[in-house]
């Protein structure tokens, strides 16, 4: 599994290192899901920022522009939507089997974190492309996806055009 420091190795060190709870709990609460850790710990390392000049990571204590729990809650009512619902595999939701939008991308794509069935069942990462209605969906966690986008995988997004000198990132204006 990924961990925080394989991400580090290739992103560089975070410079926000958030660690009061009380934006996660509040935004947990209110969707009524709990965040998986590795999804968390990477966002309280790094906050809001743009990897890449491509993948936007948003962080819950963030200004309304860059907060996770507004573009979460726009984003799944947009997803909701008749005409978008059929460009996903299952309905954007909170709920067990249901997609959680946690990410956006430059290039029209949008990255959701699929809730498990069961509790003890690992998330997973489906990546949804907005210029087609295409979708794939990774058996992996966020922190093994975001690892293989780092390295340059193809996991949908693809960062060796975006990053020829290797991953880099910056905190969202």
């Amino acid at each position: 599994m990924a961990t925080l420091s394989d991400i580090r190795a290739l992103l560089g060190e975070p410079r926000f290192n958030w660690s009061d709870p009380a934006p996660w709990t509040a935004l947990e609460q209110e969707l009524g899901v709990e965040f998986p850790a590795d999804f968390h710990e990477i966002v309280d390392a790094y906050g809001s920022i743009s990897i890449n000049g491509q993948l936007y990571l948003k962080h819950p204590a963030s200004h309304l522009l860059h907060d996770l729990g507004t573009m979460i809650k726009q984003d799944l009512e947009f997803w909701r939507e008749e005409d978008m619902a059929e460009f996903l595999p299952s309905r954007a939701g909170t709920g067990p089997g249901e997609l959680l939008p946690v990410a956006t991308a430059t290039t029209g794509e949008m990255v959701f974190l699929r809730v498990p069935d069961e509790p003890s069942s690992p998330w997973r990462v489906l990546v949804q492309e907005m210029d087609s209605p295409s979708w794939t969906l990774y058996e992996m966690t966020f922190g093994e996806w975001l690892l293989a986008y780092l390295k340059g995988r193809d996991v949908t997004l693809c960062a060796r055009d975006r990053a020829p000198d290797g991953p880099s990132y910056e905190f969202l204006p």
